[in-house]
């Protein structure tokens, strides 16, 4: 038990004296998983309005897919990406490897399904007269989506949480496509694990109260946004 208290202690002295490894760590993760998100909530929310508004052939099969697609495992996607970007691969001349925007590629791959997936939940528990009012008012389809979108606003909520938690906490993409380079692509969670697996205990512990921090952060802004809505 001492030396857990001990590893408190010294996190919290390497917080406060803006250790470098530290810090990088942290900018990284910011940097890349706000990439990701960024990516996967423009893609994920017109997808998901698609999936969950249209009827179309093969509609089923397309969810099952993208539910399927919910479990995809961290290492078998960045297994994928490593291969599409690696020297060798077909977009081995784009140099994304080891790169943070390498990183963002799988994590936007990991986050892409889950917001996919909410959005269309959420657009079909929508009441199926919302459709028809707007259709007999004239409105275009931009304007029927839109509306779409702010009806079903507490379910992108959802999905946004949910998203991030899964792109905050991955190891596997961030180990096998960035590499973890130290002051370059090593992130909070890949820190965590190479930290602790040397002994650095404090180390470990300060990136993970990060981690939390950040995860509580994200989750308490969005839980305020979503009793204001």
């Amino acid at each position: 038990m001492e030396f857990i208290l001990e590893g408190l202690v010294k996190a919290f002295q390497l917080l406060y004296h803006g250790d470098q490894e530290t810090y990088s760590a942290i900018w990284a993760t910011i940097k890349v998983s706000s990439i990701s998100m960024t990516v996967s909530l423009l893609l994920g929310i017109p997808l998901g309005y698609m999936l969950g508004y249209l009827n179309f052939p093969g509609k089923q099969a397309i969810r099952t897919i993208v539910d399927t697609l919910l479990a995809l495992p961290t290492v078998f996607i960045g297994l994928v990406v490593y291969a599409f970007i690696s020297n060798n691969g077909p977009l081995g001349d784009l140099g994304l490897l080891f790169t943070l925007n390498g990183i963002a590629i799988g994590q936007s791959i990991l986050a892409l399904p889950i917001v996919i997936a909410l959005t269309a939940t959420s657009v079909e528990s929508l009441d199926s007269n919302l459709q028809l009012t707007l259709r007999s008012l004239g409105a275009s389809r931009l304007q029927i989506f839109l509306t779409t979108v702010e009806e079903a606003r507490l379910g992108l909520l959802i999905a946004a949480i949910t998203a991030t938690g899964r792109v905050l906490t991955e190891v596997g993409i961030s180990m096998m496509v960035g590499g973890n380079i130290k002051y370059h692509t090593r992130t909070i969670t890949t820190a965590i694990a190479l930290e602790t697996n040397k002994g650095q205990f404090a180390t470990g512990i300060a990136l993970g109260l990060v981690l939390l921090a950040m995860a509580f952060a994200v989750n308490l802004s969005l839980s305020t946004l979503r009793r204001r809505i």
